[in-house]
């Protein structure tokens, strides 16, 4: 009788076996396919359209910072274009051996180590990550109020609140940021793709079966 339970909890066991890889498989699919960026990031309404709670936490984060939302769309488009563990090139050696990383950018915002700990000090959110799209765009609503209000900059001035989001407040008010090549024909793109945001989000409001936005 025993050996007959035993052999019979074996086989169960061995049974149990490929569903749980399946559903260990199963998770980890749903898991990358999460992660994945939209398919089509030229247009907002594709994209909340593919990725539902986005649009929420965009929302949310417009609600709280006073930044429209088209403009953080815009600024996480340009920084890491929807990969959530997007990082800079790193630098080569003679060309071939990979070396440093030009900077500690990192995630959907591309924020830096250091600002990323001041907005985790400031906000008290000790567990925000920059691979999640929430923190992420969260991040960028607070670093754009509070680069309006030092630099008296509207909130709906995408060209302007990137120069200060890429190169800092103190580099925008000296004119330093001029410096940099190329990063005001950059923050002309992420103007016309804050505009293109707007004037996209504002029609597939109107479009059926969008009870989410």
């Amino acid at each position: 009788m025993f050996k007959g339970l035993a052999r019979l909890r074996a086989e169960h066991w061995l049974m149990a076996i490929p569903a749980t890889c399946l559903l260990a498989f199963i998770v980890l699919l749903a898991s990358c396919m999460s992660l994945k960026p939209p398919d089509n990031t030229a247009d907002l309404c594709k994209i909340f359209d593919e990725k539902r709670s986005w649009y929420r936490h965009a929302l949310s984060a417009e609600k709280k910072w006073q930044v429209p939302l088209p403009v953080m769309m815009a600024v996480i488009y340009r920084e890491s274009s929807f990969v959530h563990n997007a990082r800079p090139a790193r630098s080569k050696i003679l060309w071939v051996i990979p070396w440093k990383r030009p900077s500690t950018a990192y995630g959907y915002s591309q924020a830096l180590d250091e600002t990323w700990s001041d907005y985790v000090k400031q906000t008290g959110n000790r567990n925000a990550s920059r691979t999640n799209f929430r923190d992420s765009v969260n991040f960028v609503g607070w670093y754009l109020d509070s680069a309006a209000h030092q630099t008296n900059l509207k909130r709906w001035d995408a060209k302007n609140l990137y120069i200060t989001y890429y190169a800092g407040v103190s580099a925008y008010k000296s004119g330093s940021w001029r410096e940099y090549p190329r990063l005001e024909y950059v923050a002309n793109e992420v103007e016309q793709i804050a505009s293109n945001y707007e004037n996209q989000l504002r029609e597939c409001k109107k479009g059926p079966g969008r009870n989410y936005y």
